[in-house]
């Protein structure tokens, strides 16, 4: 207790008085004095400076003396603030500094003038945009040119992009955007010529690469990386800026998309050529009114359903406003979809600049709507037919097709794709399955017509395969090189 109660020897330090302002009457600081003012400033830093090479120990000592030769706590508080202020004024400075020099050595050792580095790395995908711009300042302003992300490919295999992320690329992006893609996709190696279905869930995504379900989920304070309904709202920012020049748009899997703000994000891309919708939940007829309305210069239309046959909206008014509408429209395709022939055949005569069609795993296409095509009646131009695994397509429709081929017709065809892993629909039965060679001129087409490449893979029983003694990956490549042919409107 007496400890506790124990009185020190050295005597409280007396308050200090609190500092005189400035007179209202003092003259202003003279203008002529201030170079001479920042050479003593200037010394009295390379003296300051000069100090960094000796012992720490002194200074610390030097610094602990000047704290008590002071009169009061406040002074001591004062020059503790005043020692921290410039300790971090320098740090800055010096920061500030090392990244000028640094971006002066880059800009004189890196070979490529700023127009050709900004055409580089207008070629590298996001990500390694975003690491290249995290480099220095010179590649950061490089990367902040528009022209970087005129084609933006936000693509995943899972879930990573969030509205946030789209938005700012939008924005950087602004009147020089082109292109944009959006969403997950089953493999990166892909080809957009595959016959292979596209359409791929979150969850199956989860499931192939071992990512957490849970990381989905909005953390307080984070971002959830799950694209949303809203996510090409920015398209119609800016009154419509970046939606007007947009020219490639390409959705896949996206789950929350929905007919409003599809309809509505291609009310904003006028001069729209290319787009390819995979996976989402919107209905056929109103997607394509929302693009015979909005998207007069379409050229490529590819449109997977995320419901396999149960999608049947497609009415003849629909098909004749896309018709009247996009009369630009090359390369076609309908996966999926219950689709009817009458349908089919207004639209295949209708479209005179039609080369690409795909109507791969689609309900009810009998394959009638192929009768007297291939001529002037429309359907001259084709150089690609796809109808792999369209259960209802009848075997006396594909005899009639071939027999077409073999009078003249379809002159530019160069790539046909009949094969069907239950077999063909018999004529009088559409639950029948069958293939004959004896009804299908195959071999006999193969002869004249070596121009084209011809699949047809049946069941084993019964089945016929013969593609030109092409291997797997030359008709893989051959197909997705004449769906770019076709959408590019090359002949």
């Amino acid at each position: 207790m007496d400890t506790l109660l124990h009185t020190p020897t050295s005597m409280a330090k007396r308050p200090c008085p609190l500092p005189s302002s400035p007179s209202p009457s003092s003259p202003p600081p003279n203008p002529n004095k201030i170079p001479n003012m920042n050479n003593q400033v200037g010394n009295l830093l390379q003296t300051f400076l000069n100090l960094a090479d000796s012992n720490s120990l002194s200074i610390d000592q030097s610094f602990e003396h000047l704290l008590d030769s002071s009169s009061c706590d406040a002074d001591q508080s004062l020059l503790i603030d005043r020692a921290l202020k410039l300790g971090s004024i320098l740090l800055e400075a010096g920061n500030r500094s090392a990244r000028k020099r640094s971006s002066v050595h880059n800009s004189l050792t890196w070979a490529l003038p700023p127009d050709l580095t900004i055409k580089l790395f207008s070629m590298l995908d996001a990500q390694s945009l975003c690491y290249a711009a995290a480099t220095c300042s010179m590649f950061y302003k490089c990367a902040m040119d528009p022209l970087c992300y005129a084609n933006i490919d936000l693509t995943t295999v899972v879930p990573k992009v969030n509205n946030a992320v789209v938005s700012t690329m939008i924005q950087r992006a602004g009147k020089a955007l082109r292109s944009l893609k959006l969403g997950i996709v089953p493999s990166p190696t892909m080809s957009r010529g595959s016959c292979q279905p596209l359409v791929y869930g979150i969850r199956n995504a989860v499931e192939v690469s071992n990512f957490s379900w849970n990381d989905k989920k909005t953390r307080q304070g984070k971002e959830s990386s799950t694209l949303t309904r809203y996510c090409l709202t920015p398209l119609s920012g800016d009154k419509g800026a970046a939606g007007a020049v947009l020219r490639g748009l390409h959705l896949y899997n996206i789950e929350r998309i929905d007919n409003t703000s599809l309809c509505g994000a291609l009310s904003a891309c006028p001069s729209l050529l290319d787009l390819e919708i995979i996976g989402l939940h919107v209905d056929l007829r109103q997607t394509l009114v929302s693009v015979s309305m909005n998207c007069p210069l379409i050229e490529r239309l590819f449109f997977e359903s995320s419901k396999t046959g149960r999608d049947d909206s497609l009415k003849i008014p629909t098909c004749v406003h896309l018709v009247n509408n996009c009369p630009n429209l090359t390369s076609l395709a309908l996966r999926g979809f219950k689709l009817y022939d009458y349908n089919l055949r207004i639209l295949v005569k209708g479209f005179r600049k039609l080369k690409y069609v795909d109507f791969s795993t689609s309900y009810s296409i009998t394959g009638s709507f192929l009768r007297n095509l291939g001529g002037d009646m429309g359907g001259s131009l084709l150089e690609v037919l796809i109808f792999r695994d369209c259960m209802h397509l009848k075997e006396l429709e594909v005899a009639r097709l071939f027999t077409s081929v073999l009078a003249g017709d379809f002159r530019f065809l160069r790539y046909l794709d009949i094969s069907n892993r239950e077999g063909l629909a018999a004529a009088g039965d559409s639950y029948g399955r069958c293939y004959s060679s004896s009804i299908i001129p195959t071999k006999q087409v193969l002869e004249e017509r070596p121009d084209i490449c011809l699949l047809a893979e049946f069941p084993s029983e019964g089945s016929f395969v013969d593609v030109g003694q092409m291997t797997d990956s030359d008709i893989s490549s051959q197909s997705s090189q004449l769906s770019s042919r076709a959408s590019d409107g090359e002949p």
